[in-house]
């Protein structure tokens, strides 16, 4: 028998205990959640007074469904007392984040997944609280109010929001979390889970949220915060616990982000007195590769310093082609770019969205990591980079040549004239500016030179002052136009939609949600259907106009049609009638939101759900 099929078998071996490692990290949250309980039902009664506190102030968040200059449905909503809680259905007083469910990874801009993503990273959205005063938490309440169960995980920081002496090294503890799991029932609820205890004082909260498995909206009234000023004790019960029943992963947890200090502890000299590596060096380079690819990137850093043989293979730039470090967010710093360098020179997909805030990651850390590893670079996700400025735009234009997706989301804190940069990427087919400062001159430089763009996200950005402006370059210059969010932009009118109709004949998915200038009487959605038949998402959230002849000519024109939101808020408009005609003549139609249509009340949406089993048909309550 050949020495390679034994060789086979033990990396079959290792690949095996990979799998199984990943899959007890993949249930960490789980054991976490029960030795959390543990802890928290066994505490010493303190002798200090309980603190309860509501947010101060809401910090930072990666969305929400409200506007920039108004408080209905923001995340702002989340500081100070309830203003619905205990009462349930849909409020604008409470936060809300932009999506739910799984109808976003359905529509033409859905975006591919990264490789390598760990198995138990849930996160999709989050916000940042901080309360008056620094305590040991004892107990987080979360007060939901519509479609609860999308928070995943509860974070405290070391760092004081109000104190001008930044820790030197921020710290962010988990006090709870498990995998997305889902509430049948929409009513409101206190959510109260067991949550860790923690060895420094806190005044910041962050929620990480995932929607996935929401059947609409999740809606949040508060966030409660319970601590004590002093350290609490544990009890003798607790420190009798057989220490082996706790999982060692939570150090993992701790640890397994820290490239930086992986890089401290790896002994090149040690590796190089190793002289053979048995019939590892039998095997297929390729087929190492293979095996390796499975692993995430800290199970590679860690493998790096085992052997020579797996330093080669774990530091292997075709390794890194995809690298996703947004999992990994409370860990990143310039010592974690500086240690990847050498390993990400042909890197593609990079993916830093959350990270590097507070310090973590400076202009010079960025700007180096750009400068070695951007020539190949053809995606990068920012969002909610708040460390980003002028320079690291001018340092993306100038390093990223190749560069054809660009994720700013939420970036907010980027300075208007930034985004004149983005107009040297001629490349790029797709360009996310949700709720960041673009102004109109940089918007229009950027349309007239990257004409290759495909994907374009301009919801929430409140500085473009004439957006009929915008969509009359779009239709001259962007002819390959398939998916535009102009979400909440207060100022387009029939004619900017017109000539954006006219121009962009490819367009299948339209985001024209609260878009309160647009009114049917101009004919202008009955125009939009008859020259966009290609559309297969349409929002017309919030628009009090939409009618029956819109409805009718939709059905008429766009039978590709799969998901259609015309929420009313109060208006008579639509008709049953109007809605059965859409949906027959739309074979594809998956989601039809007609929530708060005032003629299409319970019975005639169980009606059509009867008739058209396939189409999930949302219709949103206030109680």
């Amino acid at each position: 028998m050949s020495p390679v099929f034994p060789m086979l078998t033990v990396l079959s071996m290792f690949y095996y205990i990979c799998l199984r490692r990943r899959a007890r990290t993949a249930t960490r949250g789980e054991m976490m959640t029960s030795r959390r309980a543990i802890e928290s039902n066994s505490r010493a009664l303190s002798v200090n007074v309980e603190v309860i506190q509501y947010a101060k102030e809401v910090l930072d968040f990666s969305s929400h469904y409200g506007s920039e200059n108004s408080m209905s449905y923001t995340m702002w909503n989340l500081a100070g007392i309830p203003n619905v809680y205990p009462s349930s259905g849909d409020f604008t007083q409470t936060a809300v984040f932009r999506t739910y469910g799984t109808w976003w990874d359905q529509c033409p801009s859905a975006q591919l997944p990264f490789k390598r993503t760990p198995p138990n990273f849930y996160s999709h959205d989050y916000v940042e609280l901080a309360y008056e005063e620094p305590v040991y938490p004892t107990a987080v309440h979360v007060l939901e109010t519509y479609h609860p169960g999308a928070v995943i995980r509860i974070l405290a920081c070391s760092a004081n929001p109000y104190s001008q002496n930044t820790p030197a090294e921020v710290r962010w503890e988990i006090l709870w979390s498990e995998a997305p799991t889902k509430v049948n029932s929409p009513q409101a609820r206190q959510f109260t889970p067991y949550i860790k205890q923690i060895d420094f004082p806190t005044n910041l909260i962050r929620l990480e949220i995932n929607s996935s498995l929401q059947d609409y909206y999740t809606e949040l009234d508060a966030v409660v915060l319970h601590g004590v000023k002093e350290r609490p004790v544990l009890s003798l019960k607790t420190s009798m616990i057989n220490m082996n029943d706790l999982d060692e992963d939570e150090d993992e947890e701790k640890n397994g982000c820290e490239m930086d200090s992986l890089n401290k502890q790896f002994n090149v000299a040690a590796l190089r007195e190793m002289t053979t590596n048995g019939y590892f060096d039998k095997l297929p380079y390729e087929l190492i590769q293979l095996i390796l690819s499975h692993l995430t990137i800290p199970d590679l850093c860690r493998l790096a310093q085992t052997c020579k043989l797996l330093h080669q293979h774990c530091c292997d730039p075709l390794q890194y082609i995809h690298l996703c470090l947004q999992p990994y967010w409370p860990k990143i710093n310039d010592s974690s770019l500086e240690y990847l360098l050498s390993r990400c020179t042909l890197v593609q997909w990079l993916n830093l969205s959350w990270t590097g805030n507070r310090g973590a990651i400076s202009v010079s850390g960025f700007s180096r990591f750009l400068k070695v590893c951007g020539s190949e670079l053809m995606r990068l996700e920012l969002a909610c980079g708040h460390f980003l400025n002028e320079t690291c735009l001018e340092v993306i234009a100038d390093m990223c040549p190749n560069l054809q997706e660009l994720n700013l989301s939420s970036c907010d804190k980027l300075p208007p004239q930034a985004f004149n940069h983005i107009a040297k990427v001629c490349g790029l087919k797709r360009l996310i500016l949700y709720r960041t400062k673009v102004e109109q001159t940089a918007l229009l430089s950027i349309l007239n030179f990257c004409s290759e763009l495909q994907h374009l996200s301009l919801g929430s950005c409140v500085m473009i002052e004439d957006y009929d402006l915008i969509a009359s370059m779009m239709g001259a210059k962007c002819k390959k136009l398939r998916t535009l969010d102009l979400w909440r932009c207060k100022n387009i009118t029939e004619n900017g939609l017109a000539e954006l109709a006219s121009g962009c004949h490819l367009l299948e998915e339209l985001d024209l949600g609260w878009c309160p200038t647009l009114q049917s009487s101009t004919g202008c959605f009955t125009s939009l259907a008859r020259k966009l038949p290609n559309l297969q998402k349409l929002f017309l959230t919030a628009n009090r106009s939409v009618c029956d002849t819109d409805i009718e000519e939709l059905a008429a024109n766009c039978t590709h049609l799969r998901q259609l939101d015309i929420l009313e808020t109060g208006t008579r408009m639509v008709s049953p009638a109007s809605l059965r005609k859409l949906l027959e003549s739309c074979k594809d139609l998956s989601l039809l939101d007609v929530s708060f249509c005032s003629q299409i009340d319970n019975r005639v949406v169980l009606e059509l759900n009867a008739s058209f089993p396939n189409v999930c048909i949302k219709k949103s309550f206030t109680q």
